[in-house]
């Protein structure tokens, strides 16, 4: 059989090309040579989202007595926890091999490299080989945990995400290295619990590709739970022969030791592009990512790649975008270029962190005339209601046409809220539209609409 479309990778990227090319017609299949549903769904995403929640839960009990509730007695049961994750995870992974037979996607387990004239040589887990053959083949392999050379994972006492998720009890102490969003969320997960953490960023802010505003709060509420921020610094060596791990580390102010149970890092990840015959093939990389146009073609006919694989933001969100578009272009149809502009980040630790567009210090470096909202839950009645008045909405629009610029937001339940800012920027409604448009009350959304009036000196409620 020649299959219409062939896609290694069964991630938020492949899987979701996968289903909208069945529904485009197309005779499709995919190639997975781990679990259906790819990092995201099994050891990324969905799961790391179930440890969060649990902490979030156990947080509330620590606190009841703030909403006028008497507990006593409440203790993390990290085995639970990680149970539940792990349920949650293989629910999920499920419900994508429902959707990929509802479909009639046929998957075929095994790794995938491709050959010449759109074959695709798939080696099994029992090392036995089968030639698969397609009009078009998408590679969406994803990516793994970066490693450098001074911090080498044995799995033990330097670990990954992978490792993290399923820790069979609660470190003392951990060092946790680089404070993107995975490094952030595990700081809070593991921060509160019990764990003493350490977070290290070479950057001077954690968060750094957010809006430095948020990053300072976000710091602020990361040392009010205990936790220790070392910002401006990096990790030069971690000795393991002991029964902990003494971890040197390069601050401005000179070298420090901290001793700690587990050192975490995550410092970025990998393009997993090894082992696909990309070479032998002509297909273009460079940087250790896969070179391909505005609809995903690579420099070779027929064969396309997606997701965290490509250049762009490393999203489950993105990914998945990237294969409808790249499949309604297979299939004939004229999909619109992804805006890479108008992509919302999330990170998911308490307060959470959301966000879309230019941060205040972009918008300056390019020299943008500029009017800039910004609405503290503080003064939110949903938020002090709730028991979050932490974190504030900052948005920040075009002083001559009133374009939304960006949005960026830290506090409970924005990454929900971010939503709104990425459908108005994408509608190309102005300040003076957000203002008039009305919101309910109360609700913590309403600081959107507060934050627009304050960039137009119009705010009531401040």
């Amino acid at each position: 059989m020649i299959y219409d479309l062939l896609i290694i990778g069964s991630g938020p990227g492949g899987y979701v090309a996968a289903i909208r090319g069945a529904q485009l017609g197309m005779k499709v299949a995919i190639i997975e040579r781990s679990e259906l549903g790819g990092v995201c769904l099994n050891w990324g995403c969905i799961p790391t989202k179930a440890l969060l929640k649990s902490a979030q839960v156990f947080n509330y009990l620590k606190h009841a007595e703030d909403y006028g509730i008497k507990t006593s007695g409440a203790e993390a049961d990290l085995k639970a926890i990680v149970k539940r994750s792990r349920d949650t995870a293989d629910g999920m992974s499920k419900g994508v091999q429902f959707l990929l037979k509802k479909n009639k996607i046929d998957v075929i387990q095994g790794s995938g490299k491709i050959l010449a004239d759109k074959k695709v040589e798939v080696t099994g887990k029992d090392s036995t080989n089968k030639i698969v053959e397609a009009k078009s083949i998408i590679i969406a392999t994803g990516a793994r945990s970066r490693k450098l050379p001074n911090l080498e994972i044995d799995g033990k006492s330097i670990i990954g995400y992978r490792e993290a998720l399923i820790l069979s009890k609660i470190p003392d102490s951990m060092v946790i290295v680089g404070s993107g969003a995975i490094g952030s969320e595990f700081a809070y997960f593991y921060q509160s619990l019990g764990t003493k953490v350490t977070l290290v960023e070479f950057m001077p802010t954690i968060l750094p590709i957010e809006d430095e505003e948020v990053s300072q709060q976000l710091t602020k509420s990361f040392k009010k739970m205990g936790m220790k921020v070392m910002t401006g610094s990096s990790v030069e060596s971690v000795a393991t022969n002991g029964d902990k791990c003494k971890v040197s580390i390069k601050t401005a102010k000179g070298t420090e030791s901290i001793e700690a149970d587990i050192v975490l890092s995550a410092v970025g990840i990998t393009a997993n592009i090894e082992n696909l015959g990309l070479e032998g093939l002509g297909v273009k990389t460079n940087k250790g990512k896969i070179v391909t146009d505005e609809f995903y073609q690579t420099k070779v006919s027929g064969i396309y790649a997606i997701g965290d694989c490509v250049g762009g933001p490393a999203l489950a969100h993105v990914a998945s975008a990237e294969g409808i578009i790249c499949v309604e272009k297979i299939a004939g149809e004229a999909p619109t270029p992804l805006d890479y502009g108008n992509i919302p980040g999330c990170t998911y630790c308490q307060p959470e962190v959301a966000s879309v567009g230019l941060t205040e210090k972009a918008a300056k470096d390019q020299g943008l005339d500029i009017k800039i909202g910004k609405f503290p839950f503080s003064a939110s009645g949903k938020a002090n209601a709730a028991g979050h008045k932490e974190g504030f909405v900052k948005l920040i629009f075009d002083g001559k046409y009133g374009e939304l610029l960006g949005g960026h937001m830290i506090g409970y339940n924005v990454t929900e809220m971010i939503s709104e800012i990425v459908a108005l920027r994408k509608l190309e409604t102005t300040g003076p539209d957000l203002i008039k448009t009305i919101h309910p009350h109360p609700t913590m959304s309403e600081a959107i609409m507060e934050a627009a009036a304050a960039a137009y000196d119009e705010v009531i409620h401040l």
